[in-house]
């Protein structure tokens, strides 16, 4: 994945050799010279920002507070030694790191990479969970989204019927279904004859359970129903 780095900084020198090092780096660069021009460049692709806090129109400290309330992205400042409240202020309102000037570029570009790792990684986990829907117990997942059903990462195929079976135990472990609860509650309609439901309980404990004549998932307790154990 191409990163991009939104470099601001009023001091021209500063702002294109730090293009030039973290272009070379191999990454993508959009330079700012404050803080209003910054807020007009920013855009979904920036996975950084590079923010001197001492800048005319625009402070990097009021340019970060404006970015937070759009971007999560990390905000690196670049500060002088007589700026420490200015980096305490600007850590309070949503700044990641600041390094202090003069600084060793690749001091700053340790930093950057640093950043963007744990930032790829939030942004793994946020990924994970607005796009997957899954019921987990023990070892067994079930993917609401897609429709499939793995254990310990295996795919196994289920019918729509076993899916949603396992889907109504699944939803609510350790809570057990008569037969009746079942089959009202899987094929939509009153429950007459039910022996389907140990018919579809058997080809489940099939694909399912290492030995199905002493099942780890689907229990039975007899003169009752079925559930599926907690973990």
């Amino acid at each position: 994945m191409k990163h991009t780095i939104l470099i601001v900084e009023d001091e021209k020198g500063i702002r294109e050799t730090l293009g030039i090092f973290l272009r070379n780096q191999g990454y993508e660069t959009i330079l700012a010279i404050d803080g209003i021009d910054a807020l007009e460049k920013v855009n979904a692709d920036v996975h950084l920002a590079i923010v001197d806090i001492m800048m005319p129109r625009m402070d990097g400290i009021t340019l970060t507070m404006k970015l937070r309330e759009n971007h999560d992205f990390p905000i690196l400042f670049l500060s002088a030694k007589s700026e420490d409240m200015d980096k305490i202020n600007g850590l309070n309102v949503g700044a990641d790191d600041y390094v202090t000037k003069p600084f060793e570029v690749s001091v700053l570009i340790a930093r950057v990479n640093s950043h963007l790792r744990r930032y790829e990684q939030i942004l793994g986990l946020k990924e994970k969970a607005y796009s997957t829907n899954t019921l987990v117990v023990k070892d067994l997942e079930l993917n609401l989204d897609t429709k499939e059903c793995f254990k310990d990462n295996n795919f196994i195929r289920l019918t729509p019927k076993e899916f949603n079976i396992l889907k109504l135990l699944m939803s609510y472990p350790g809570k057990v279904f008569s037969s009746e609860e079942i089959y009202e509650s899987v094929w939509k309609e009153e429950a007459v004859n039910t022996e389907t439901i140990m018919v579809h309980i058997r080809k489940l404990r099939e694909k399912i359970e290492a030995d199905p004549k002493h099942p780890e998932y689907i229990k039975v307790v007899w003169g009752i129903g079925y559930k599926i154990e907690k973990d």
